[in-house]
């Protein structure tokens, strides 16, 4: 099964957006592409542009949005949340399959996709929510 065939519609969609803005570099507060995208941004960006969904503006906000769900059920299109800054729910990225997820990580970096399993973001790790339900994806 090749990389694409795993997605299927909203999904699909949320995750090519998402990733037509890797490369773009990272701005606290930032909402487009031109200006640069913090966390938030990025997610934001990549649901409304790609399916019209609007996700509150913060990590933590949208860490009440959608449905819990267990690291095990994990799905491509869900979004990942960290504690990056002491506290829960300060950082996101949507997931994208066999542990990756892409995210606009910190000041002077760029949109990227990085493993979850690297120690950094496993002792970080806060949870899951899934904003596409099941007849979407």
């Amino acid at each position: 099964m090749s990389f694409l065939q795993r997605y299927t519609n909203a999904a699909q969609d949320v995750i090519l957006h998402g990733l037509k803005l890797v490369g773009v570099r990272y701005r606290l507060g930032g909402n487009d592409e031109d200006s640069g995208l913090d966390c938030s941004g990025f997610v934001r960006l990549a649901f409304k542009e790609s399916i019209g969904t609007l996700l509150p503006r913060t990590a933590g906000e949208m860490s009440k949005v959608g449905q819990r769900i267990d690291s095990s059920q994990l799905k491509p299109g869900d979004l990942v949340f960290f504690n990056t800054m002491r506290r829960a729910f300060s950082h996101v990225g949507i997931y994208l399959g066999d542990n990756h997820f892409m995210h606009a990580p910190r000041a002077g970096a760029e949109v990227r996709i990085e493993s979850m399993e690297s120690s950094y973001w496993v002792k970080r790790y806060n949870g899951a929510r899934r904003i596409l339900g099941d007849e979407e994806n």
